[in-house]
């Protein structure tokens, strides 16, 4: 096996910010329905602001928002923001042959901008052998620039968009997520994976309560790809 070495230009991080141009209006659009939301959840600008700038987890934040009652369940949202965020696991074990070597305190700054998107657009770039680690930097500093940005502006414009769903913006966050998908496709050898994945992520969703379907459908997807690998 090749070994592959850390690197991180600013050619790749140039590369990173520009391709993610795309992403980054899908992410405009349901950044500022999570912000609408947390207005009508209740929160305040700045809890709206630090959950987007601390937390930068979407889907995690869509289903705190659920929870967001006074007093807060604090448990109960560490636990489900847990459970929803298990899939960085198997996204960070994905990268690691392109991060051997660095120290942690590198890494852990690399990696806070590792969320669905950004960990699409890096492995597809990675595996093409068109970039290096720095496309993560560049698309995850867009990408969070414009989740910021998206959450402060639905917050304070929530008052004229009092029915999202009528522009369609509540979709938004499922069509980023088919076109990273179809993005990711190489060829038939992908299928089994992708199907065992969806196959185990319905069944979970529709037996086992909570948010447990995320990490099953990953971490079974995940296995099948192994297997075949190392067919």
């Amino acid at each position: 096996m090749t070994q592959i070495h850390f690197r991180l230009t600013t050619a790749s991080i140039r590369i990173g910010a520009l391709q993610t141009i795309p992403v980054a209006l899908s992410v405009l659009a349901y950044g500022t329905v999570y912000g609408l939301l947390a207005r009508e959840a209740d929160m305040t600008l700045l809890e709206a602001a630090l959950s987007s700038g601390l937390v930068y987890a979407g889907s995690a934040q869509f289903v705190a928002l659920d929870m967001w009652t006074h007093p807060l369940p604090v448990m109960a949202l560490i636990v489900t923001t847990l459970i929803v965020n298990l899939r960085h696991i198997l996204m960070g074990a994905s990268l690691a042959p392109w991060m051997q070597g660095i120290p942690p305190r590198t890494s852990c700054g690399l990696l806070f901008f590792l969320v669905d998107e950004s960990w699409a657009l890096t492995i597809g770039a990675l595996n093409k052998k068109t970039a290096d680690m720095g496309f993560l930097l560049g698309c995850g500093i867009v990408l969070w620039f414009t989740w910021m940005g998206a959450t402060l502006s639905g917050y304070l414009l929530g008052a004229a968009i009092p029915s999202p769903e009528k522009f369609g913006l509540d979709f938004a966050f499922t069509a980023v997520f088919l076109a990273l998908l179809a993005g990711l496709w190489r060829d038939n050898r992908d299928l089994p994976a992708w199907v065992v994945a969806g196959a185990t992520a319905l069944c979970a969703h529709h037996f086992i309560p909570g948010k447990w379907y995320i990490i099953l459908g990953g971490l079974a997807g995940s296995l099948t790809g192994l297997w075949r690998d190392r067919g």
